[in-house]
């Protein structure tokens, strides 16, 4: 996979990727679609990158990667993840992950949709992940049978990151709130009973992905903070859809990208 991560990076490099990368962002479930204003940028979709994924979500466009000027931060934007319903493989975006780290990145922001497991976390609000647990899947690190393979999640969302998304959701007037992520392998919504569990257990949402994300960023050493958008209320009154998720997470992507020029504006602490 270093191999790949090396030959991706060596592409982006000759279209004229710019480096040092101060920020990578991935879109997560149900916001890969969210428009990008990137200013003297070069891009790729997954498919002319080696060991980039294919995107396995309903709805979603091919995977992209782009790399430009955003509000003076170089960043790159990764447009979709694969998720582990897609093929058993938690591992998938570890070759992404490496190659921003070989454009010199050491940040990596996430965001996602997840379901709502909070009355006030209604759907098209942000939360700010303070903290996950992923106890009912495969863990990525499994079988990497090197130094990066074991290692401490105490930090695992980076205090820095989130005190600045704290001070641009205020600059911004985006409402946020913080609360603990709970990774559930999909592709089906959780059941009433799952989803009381996972609340009495302390989850404030569900979702898809991140952990998995988080785990890898964290085994090579890129800072992780991660905000979800509540798209539907995991085992609430109505039924979900995946129609309904989409809507939603079109709706959050309005605060998201407030919230992203609002944090790449603000003073630089870290």
């Amino acid at each position: 996979m270093t191999k790949n991560a090396e030959q991706a990076a060596a592409i982006l490099r000759a279209k004229g990727a710019v480096e040092p990368i101060d920020f990578a962002v991935l879109f997560g479930f149900g916001l890969a679609g969210i428009p990008e204003a990137l200013s003297g940028g070069v891009s790729a979709d997954y498919s002319e990158l080696p060991g980039f994924p294919e995107i396995d979500e309903p709805g979603s466009p091919t995977g992209r990667l782009s790399l430009g000027r955003f509000e003076g931060a170089n960043i790159c934007l990764l447009h979709g993840q694969p998720h582990f319903y897609g093929a058993g493989d938690p591992t998938r975006m570890l070759t992404p992950l490496r190659t921003v780290k070989l454009l010199g990145a050491r940040y990596l922001l996430i965001f996602a949709g997840a379901g709502s497991l909070k009355p006030d976390l209604y759907p098209g609000a942000l939360m700010q992940v303070t903290d996950h647990f992923a106890l009912f899947g495969l863990n990525p690190l499994i079988g990497l049978n090197d130094d990066e393979a074991i290692l401490s999640l105490h930090d695992a969302y980076d205090s820095r990151l989130q005190r600045r998304f704290k001070r641009a959701a205020a600059i911004a007037g985006v409402p946020m709130q913080d609360g603990v992520f709970m990774w559930v392998s999909g592709p089906t919504f959780a059941t009433p009973c799952e989803a009381r569990v996972a609340r009495q257990m302390g989850a404030d949402a569900l979702g898809f992905g991140i952990a998995p994300e988080v785990i890898l960023s964290r085994a090579i050493g890129l800072r992780v903070a991660a905000i979800v958008a509540a798209t539907h209320v995991a085992a609430g009154s109505q039924e979900p859809g995946l129609a309904e998720v989409q809507r939603h997470a079109l709706a959050a992507g309005v605060p998201l990208r407030r919230l992203l020029r609002a944090f790449m504006k603000a003073a630089d602490t870290l």
